[in-house]
């Protein structure tokens, strides 16, 4: 069993730059990927989609890639070589002109507009493919090892519940026992001649009687319920839907019982069965 929730990161060195990959996952009905990828890495976009789907089902995953370039790699200052032997063609031709004296120096270039350019290196994102997707494969393994360390605290705290579901459909089994057995011996009440006499009464309405009061058989199916979530809990693969359906199955059994045996003791056992559900169906809502 795995939680939604979870955090990964790892970074890998490439030539000239570290790749850093964090990863981050929350509740989500479904798969929901949010990725923040450099442009150097689009073209590897949705086969970054597709390992992730590999490894996740569910949750909203949130996705980081940052690239930080090596000092001195990310760009380059050049010199406009024809922009400046432009300027100097010129000074050389004013200074022939007007007869002007002095020399021309290195001082003069900071003074020269649009001499210099700074250019941002192109990145070959192909080269670090391997180094990025080593990155992502560590950053959802130690995602995935999040996940389940929160998947264990998850499921002790749904097996608690669980275990006192097992209980309430013990007594509840208890009950019903009780129930049916009175249920198929009429009452008792005086007759004409003051001796005692089984009230059979209207047939249907006994009947009616007797098939409202036995709750056998919600019973019966209540406690296979409370087992199909035992099981659950104990499978590798995602089970937050299959628990989230077989809460719906024990919530529906839980009423009709309470509905067909208005007893404070039935009653009561039935809350108190309410209330752990409610309890396991928040926990299962960070279930993958």
């Amino acid at each position: 069993m795995k939680s939604m929730t979870g955090y990964g990161e790892a970074s890998h060195l490439a030539d000239g730059a570290k790749i850093t990959v964090q990863i981050r996952s929350l509740n989500h009905r479904h798969l929901d990927l949010q990725l923040r990828v450099p442009r150097e890495y689009l073209a590897f976009e949705e086969e970054i989609r597709k390992t992730i789907r590999e490894k996740i089902l569910r949750g909203r995953i949130d996705l980081f890639i940052n690239r930080f370039p090596a000092k001195g790699e990310s760009h380059r200052l050049e010199l406009d070589d024809e922009l400046l032997g432009q300027y100097l063609r010129s000074i050389r031709r004013a200074k022939r002109k007007y007869r002007l004296g002095g020399e021309v120096d290195v001082s003069l270039f900071a003074r020269l507009p649009d001499l210099f350019h700074v250019r941002e290196i192109e990145v070959d994102g192909a080269s670090e493919r391997q180094c990025l997707f080593d990155a992502l494969g560590r950053a959802l393994e130690k995602l995935q090892h999040s996940r389940e360390r929160e998947g264990r605290r998850l499921k002790s705290d749904m097996q608690a519940q669980l275990n006192q579901l097992k209980r309430i459909s013990g007594g509840l089994a208890s009950r019903a026992a009780e129930i049916g057995i009175r249920l198929h011996k009429p009452p008792v009440t005086p007759g004409a001649n003051g001796e005692p006499r089984r009230n059979e009464g209207n047939g249907s309405d006994l009947t009616n009687w007797v098939l409202k009061g036995d709750i056998n058989e919600e019973v019966v199916r209540l406690k296979g319920h409370v087992t199909a979530l035992s099981q659950a809990l104990q499978e590798r693969d995602p089970v937050g839907k299959k628990i989230d359906f077989l809460l719906q199955e024990v919530q529906r059994e839980l009423n009709t019982i309470s509905s067909k045996v208005p007893q404070l003791a039935v009653v009561q056992l039935v809350l108190e069965g309410k209330e752990r559900v409610e309890k396991i169906r928040e926990q299962t809502q960070n279930i993958e």
